[in-house]
């Protein structure tokens, strides 16, 4: 394990050795109970370089682009005047993992969020949306990459930053239409035409001669796609009129995207089994009295239920203790290894949980919010199921490619309806950079109370709606 601190000179209230010898202490206990981790790394920063950490989603390195700016001005404000906090650590999945302590941080705190990234660490490690979806051993380098092609293009007299802007405002805003089933090779356009022919043939020639023999009828291999293809970014780089750094941009978002969907979708099981692991190693560290208090102040601040919504930290906490209480230690390690919020939510999330965490549902009626389930012996599945659907990337839209025309290249959309619809202005808004990347007439497909409706978004960028 390693620490380092960008400013030596700035005060601290404890010493880097006193951290290196709670580490040593964090360490012991965490492989006494069984937490597999990559190597821990640890940097000591100040709170403008955490506002910045933040904006950049943690990465060192990151390509430039405006709604960075934007974000961190934003955030920075906010903090200002105290309308929001800041993370008291931030970390990184890659190997060796890399992890941020804020330097304002009390030496309790730092033993806490030391003790909390190890359960991150073990989570990046295990968790097989992680092992199967990216590659923690060159993630800092992809970034570092990708950063460096971008200001290439931005320093490329040919293109310059304008031009590089423009691309990145249209990826960002499709950034998530992106294949999103972590760790499954996706079947390609070619593979599934060669798999239609195969059966063809195969129907042809054998059959059965007893009976009258009918000739298959083709398959009909000319369509582009053959099936609705889930990946939009990729169909645009393929299909597309793209110069290469185009294409080549929006590989780049379409990859750190993907980089990125493993801990959208665990959020609450990662921030859970983090904040699970941190109490119970803080209990064996056997603190000091003075430290003692602070700790349990800090555990039941980072899990406090939160009013009008969900805190990750506190749903995941809870029910990691609830499993273990229930059915061992061994089990809740067979979870961390196979399941994401979805699935955890709707396998492990019970009425008793329900009732206990005093979970309910509202929704909009008219003007007012009323609550529409408690968790009574129905209404508790209600609950459940309508969290396991909206977390994660069950929050994004559906948007699949259902044809490129022949003629005149129209590409059209189809929104998988799931009884959630669209909003309108941001889906018009979306359809017109889309336009910006396929350079021809885009329709979408969706629903609008219960009806079926077209957003059409022309070559000039014109809205039609039928």
């Amino acid at each position: 394990m390693k620490i380092s601190q960008r400013k030596w000179g700035d005060f601290l209230s404890y010493t880097v050795d006193e951290l290196l010898g709670w580490n040593e202490k964090i360490e012991k206990i965490a492989n006494a109970i069984g937490l597999n981790y990559y190597p821990q790394e640890f940097e000591i920063i100040s709170y403008t370089d955490m506002l910045a950490y933040e904006v950049y989603v943690g990465m060192p390195s990151k390509y430039p682009h405006w709604s960075y700016g934007k974000a961190y001005e934003r955030l920075k404000t906010l903090y200002k005047y105290n309308l929001t906090g800041l993370p008291y650590e931030m970390v990184i999945n890659s190997d060796p993992c890399l992890a941020y302590l804020m330097k304002d941080n009390t030496l309790l705190l730092q033993i806490l969020t030391m003790a909390h990234v190890y359960g991150h660490n073990d989570f990046f490690k295990n968790n097989r949306m992680f092992t199967k979806g990216t590659s923690a051993e060159y993630s800092l380098e992809m970034f570092k990459n990708n950063t460096r092609s971008i200001r290439n293009y931005i320093n490329d007299p040919s293109i310059g930053y304008g031009e590089v802007e423009k691309m990145l405002d249209a990826a960002h805003a499709i950034k998530f239409q992106t294949w999103k089933v972590v760790g499954e090779k996706r079947i390609s356009h070619e593979e599934i035409i060669q798999s239609r022919i195969d059966a063809y043939k195969k129907n042809r020639d054998e059959y059965d001669i007893l009976k009258p023999h009918e000739e298959p009828e083709p398959p009909k291999i000319d369509k582009v796609p053959i099936e609705p293809e889930d990946d939009l970014i990729y169909f645009i780089c393929k299909y597309g009129e793209l110069q290469h750094w185009q294409n080549n941009t929006l590989e780049i978002v379409r990859k750190e995207t993907q980089y990125f969907i493993p801990q959208i979708e665990t959020k609450i099981m990662n921030e859970g089994w983090a904040s699970y692991w941190h109490y119970n190693i803080l209990k064996e560290l056997k603190l000091p009295q003075n430290l003692n208090f602070e700790f349990l102040k800090r555990h039941n601040d980072v899990i406090a239920p939160a009013m009008g919504r969900l805190n990750p930290y506190y749903l995941g906490f809870r029910m990691f203790e609830y499993l273990e209480k229930t059915y061992g230690r061994e089990k809740i390690f067979e979870v961390r290894l196979l399941e994401r919020d979805s699935s955890f939510i709707r396998r492990y999330l019970t009425k008793e949980l329900c009732e206990d965490l005093n979970l309910f549902q509202y929704g909009k009626h008219g003007r007012d919010y009323l609550v529409d389930e408690v968790p009574d012996d129905m209404g508790w599945k209600e609950i459940r199921n309508t969290l396991s659907n909206s977390c994660g990337m069950g929050g994004i839209p559906h948007i699949r490619v259902l044809d490129m025309s022949n003629h005149d290249k129209t590409l059209t959309l189809e929104h998988v309806y799931d009884g959630r619809e669209l909003d309108t202005s941001y889906a018009e808004s979306t359809l017109k950079y889309i336009v910006d990347l396929w350079k021809h007439k885009v329709i979408l497909k969706t629903k609008r109370l219960n009806k079926e409706v077209n957003i059409i978004c022309d070559k000039n960028k014109e809205i039609i709606i039928r």
